[in-house]
């Protein structure tokens, strides 16, 4: 089968298709299918392979079916990597040797693939006493940095870049400084961030009442709880983090409720999971399902898609059997609860091709209709796995209580009854980045589309691009079928022209329909007033959704609701009548300071020179020293470069955070009780102490975190990190690239 654009085709190639050490690469993306159907048979029994392989394999044709990206690069390859993409880690212990175990285990699971979600609220505050070393707690932050540089180097070890979430509950002493954390761009880059939010806060936020801030019952102090969710709104509105996790309503409405408690989620948050929980995931692309599109008639064929549903729940639950696990407690979790998750793919698309405005009453009803129909038929198709092949280990006929499966009508119901569950938990709406991409550009997940056509570069091989035009998957079905009729602007929106309450509407009712969570963000234009935007937490809560994630163009993080950029242009070089680098004067006075790595055997010594100016000194020039001349090149090109900067003179304290945001791939290394991530970023931490100590910024953290004279000015996308291109877009809470399918959550 031939894709249907060119992006699809090299997403494919370069990401899930199978090329053996020995032997050729598969030729094409059937090949691909029929790789991965065989896989999942190998679960059933000997006589029923062949049958079951060629219904899986109807079910990948055509891009129905789209399991997650881990099942497509790794089923049937032999690799030891996991097919899981969700995964939240144990329960972090308050101690020095516990919280590193973890480190460890959390390391061991991104090397496969993983991506991982940890609750960081089982460590104590800043400043708490650490009994037994007469020492202060530096707090849980300080442990995030560890994890971060650990996600950086895990991610320059492989081909897939590592994901985290770190969740702090509200009432933690340190959750000021958590949602504040992001507003320094440089730090926590390898994680979305998550408060976990009570019942009762929500009920003395809305009481306008006080809110303990405490650990281990020891009250630190007392916060006005609207104070506190200010801050919150604030941040998410400036930087976009953090999200929220109404985690009350995420226990109360779990179908293990009884079993387990639930803390943290994936880096997505479509998963909430139990300490070493495990969730695989996979969509159905609805798009596929419709028929008569743009007709008065079009309307999903609702049987084919039960059908397809209950394939998908079959398969999905044999990967169960087949997988790896980075570590025995995930696989223990997997095996004896069984969860997947299911869900569903161009959804906004499905709508467009039936005549239904995204976030309208139509389009909510027929959410409602499709999302209902696919969890009837996976509780269905579930409950005779559990005749055929046997219930989840942990199955209790009181499950039938619980509000998911009391909402199931009678017949389901009476099935389930019967023979149980063959699964824990069934549905979620995952991020499906790439896999709507090879699919046709179909809309991602349950959110709207972003863009219905836009242009990327392509680097050809003698080092010349091409452009390409990229379109939606609706808008690619309209011109084929009505050639240059212009699309009905009331049903072809985007999310430039959608108002939050669109997207709110749409997530509440996808919700109701879903065991997990969705993945969704809440996409706000650059110029909505804060206080448009500053209740849309509380009506996330108030319309039952299990947690939200906003973004609005930023200075932190970049803009992804402008029309794409080109690239910017080469700096011009200096205009004649602009001032020379100054020259050096005969004699400068300054410092040198000491740095002792723990891998060097010999000091490293850095000097740093200023000159006087009417208002005080300034830096004017850098040395580094040392006995050890193994890496004397990049010293002295490090030194002039940084040298050059400082004598153009302004305010150049930005290189600090520039050298403080490099991470050594071998680790770094515990200075003065921090993690310093590498011996670049120990001289930024003394570059920062010299500006300190000469009055040129006024403290530590004060100085600029990016080059003034660098900025890019105005709203524009962010530049992705794998191939420069300025296409990064937020979608389902993650930062992903258009051009060539990057995305922060993997």
């Amino acid at each position: 089968m031939a894709f249907d654009a060119a992006i699809a085709s090299e997403i494919w190639s370069a990401k899930y298709r199978f090329a053996p050490p020995q032997g050729d690469p598969e030729p094409d993306v059937t090949a691909t299918w029929s790789r991965v159907a065989a896989a999942l048979a190998e679960a059933e029994r000997p006589e029923d392979r062949a049958r079951m392989r060629a219904q899986f394999l109807d079910a990948l044709t055509d891009f129905r079916f789209l399991p997650a990206g881990r099942i497509l690069a790794g089923a049937g390859t032999g690799r030891q990597v996991t097919l899981f993409n969700c995964f939240v880690m144990g329960a972090i212990p308050d101690t020095l040797a516990g919280i590193f175990a973890h480190l460890r285990e959390a390391a061991m699971t991104m090397q496969q693939g993983g991506g991982v979600g940890m609750d960081f609220s089982t460590i104590r505050p800043k400043g708490a006493p650490v009994h037994g070393v007469g020492a202060e707690a530096s707090g849980p932050l300080s442990f995030m940095d560890a994890w971060d540089a650990m996600c950086r180097t895990v991610m320059s070890a492989g081909s897939r870049r590592g994901a985290m979430m770190g969740c702090l509950r509200i009432d933690h002493p340190d959750i000021e400084s958590f949602i504040d954390a992001k507003r320094d761009a440089s730090r926590f880059r390898n994680f979305n961030l998550s408060v976990l939010v009570t019942d009762a806060f929500m009920t003395a936020l809305a009481a306008g009442a006080d809110w303990p801030l405490r650990f281990d019952e020891v009250v630190y102090r007392v916060v006005p709880a609207r104070d506190l969710w200010a801050r919150l709104m604030r941040a998410t509105y400036d930087g976009a983090e953090p999200g929220v996790i109404f985690i009350d309503r995420v226990n109360a409405l779990n179908n293990l409720a009884g079993v387990e408690t639930i803390s943290a989620t994936n880096p997505c948050g479509e998963q909430p999971l139990p300490p070493y929980g495990a969730c695989l995931l996979g969509a159905l692309n609805l798009v596929r399902l419709v028929e008569r599109p743009f007709e008065a008639g079009a309307a999903i064929d609702e049987r084919a898609l039960e059908a397809l549903t209950a394939t998908a729940v079959r398969m999905l639950d044999n990967v169960i059997d087949i997988s790896n696990y980075p570590l025995p407690q995930q696989a223990e979790e997997a095996r004896a609860k069984r969860r997947i998750g299911l869900g569903v793919t161009g959804l906004a698309d499905a709508l467009i091709l039936c005549g239904a405005r995204y976030g309208l009453e139509h389009a909510v009803a027929l959410t409602e209709q499709w999302l209902g129909a696919i969890k009837r038929a996976a509780y269905r198709a579930s409950a005779r796995l559990a005749e055929e092949k046997g219930a989840f280990s942990l199955w209790d006929r009181s499950m039938l209580d619980l509000p998911n499966l009391q909402s199931l009508d009678e017949e389901t119901r009476a099935l389930i009854a019967d023979h149980g569950l063959r699964n824990a938990c069934l549905t979620t709406i995952a991020p499906t980045g790439t896999t709507s991409l090879i699919a046709g550009n179909v809309s991602s997940g349950v959110e709207p589309v972003f863009a219905f056509s836009y242009t990327r570069k392509v680097r050809q091989p003698d080092g010349a691009t091409k452009e390409e035009a990229v379109e939606d998957y609706a808008m690619a079905q309209w011109r084929r079928l009505h050639r240059d009729a212009t699309p009905p602007a009331d049903v072809f929106v985007s999310a430039q022209t959608l108002a939050p309450a669109d997207h709110l509407r749409m997530q509440s009712a996808a919700q109701r329909f879903i065991d997990s969570a969705i993945s969704k963000t809440v996409n706000c234009p650059e110029d909505i007033p804060f206080e448009s935007f500053a209740d849309i937490y509380t009506q996330a809560y108030a319309l039952g959704c299990k947690g939200c994630t906003t973004y609005r163009p930023n200075a932190i993080t970049g803009s992804v609701l402008s029309a794409p950029a080109p690239a910017p242009a080469p700096t011009p070089p200096a205009a004649p009548n602009e001032a020379p680098l100054p020259k050096r004067p005969a004699k400068l006075g300054g410092a040198t300071y000491k740095i002792k790595w723990p891998d060097t055997e010999h000091a490293l010594y850095v000097t740093i020179n200023d000159v006087e100016e009417g208002d005080g000194s300034r830096p004017f020039e850098i040395f580094l020293n040392s006995k050890n001349m193994e890496h004397y090149a990049w010293t002295v090109a490090l030194t002039r470069m940084i040298s050059a900067v400082f004598r153009r003179g302004g305010d150049v304290s930005f290189v600090v955070e520039e050298l403080k945001a490099v991470f050594d791939p071998r680790g770094g290394a515990w200075m003065g009780g921090r993690y310093i991530p590498s011996i670049l970023a120990a001289i930024g931490d003394v570059i920062e102490e010299h500006l300190v100590a000469i009055g040129f910024i006024e403290g530590q953290g004060k100085g600029l975190k990016s080059d003034p004279k660098a900025a890019v000015t105005g709203a524009r996308p962010a530049a992705c990190p794998a191939c420069g291109a300025y296409e990064m877009v937020m979608i389902e809470g993650c930062m992903t690239c258009r051009a060539c399918g990057h995305s922060k959550c993997g």
